[in-house]
């Protein structure tokens, strides 16, 4: 019974002593690498974009153009340390300084603005305000009901 034990514990090293650390070393070698691989594909670049971003945040002034999260674009027009207030057209809208997503150059945007300055529509309301094209089965159903019509009038007397 004992014999059995000291089989299932592994072969006895060579020097008599504890496994080597070369051994060690080989086995924890594909771990390792993993890390590093994942340090210089993921971790790296995410923390340095969040240093720019924080980098950006902190440096928010007031008639900035800036582009939040959710896809505002818009300028500043207050700004303190938790929030912002911003003018996206004739609207202004208080958000969180973090909601934030990025600066934008002086010349992006000023379509947009001078469209909602003017008071005309925008491309979306052009397209809501064009009429509706009936569909072919539309058009069906309308020739059934003219067909019907001429038989359900009754005919006058002269």
């Amino acid at each position: 019974m004992l014999e059995s034990t000291a089989f299932a514990m592994g072969p006895v090293p060579q020097n008599g002593g504890a496994p080597g650390g070369t051994d060690m070393l080989m086995q924890f070698l594909p771990l390792i690498l993993m890390f590093v691989i994942f340090w210089f594909l993921l971790i790296r670049p995410q923390q340095k974009r969040a240093k720019a971003h924080k980098q950006m945040l902190g440096g928010l002034k007031r008639g900035d153009r800036v582009q939040t999260g959710s896809g505002l674009i818009g300028r500043i027009v207050e700004i303190d340390d938790e929030q912002v207030l911003l003018e996206c057209g004739n609207a202004r809208l208080r958000m969180s300084r973090g909601s934030v997503a990025g600066l934008l150059a002086d010349g992006k945007g000023d379509k947009m603005d001078k469209i909602a300055r003017s008071g005309k529509p925008g491309r979306t309301e052009k397209a809501d305000k064009t009429p509706a094209v009936p569909d072919r089965d539309d058009e069906d159903d309308n020739a059934a009901e003219t067909d019907k019509a001429p038989a359900e009038e009754k005919p006058q007397n002269p």
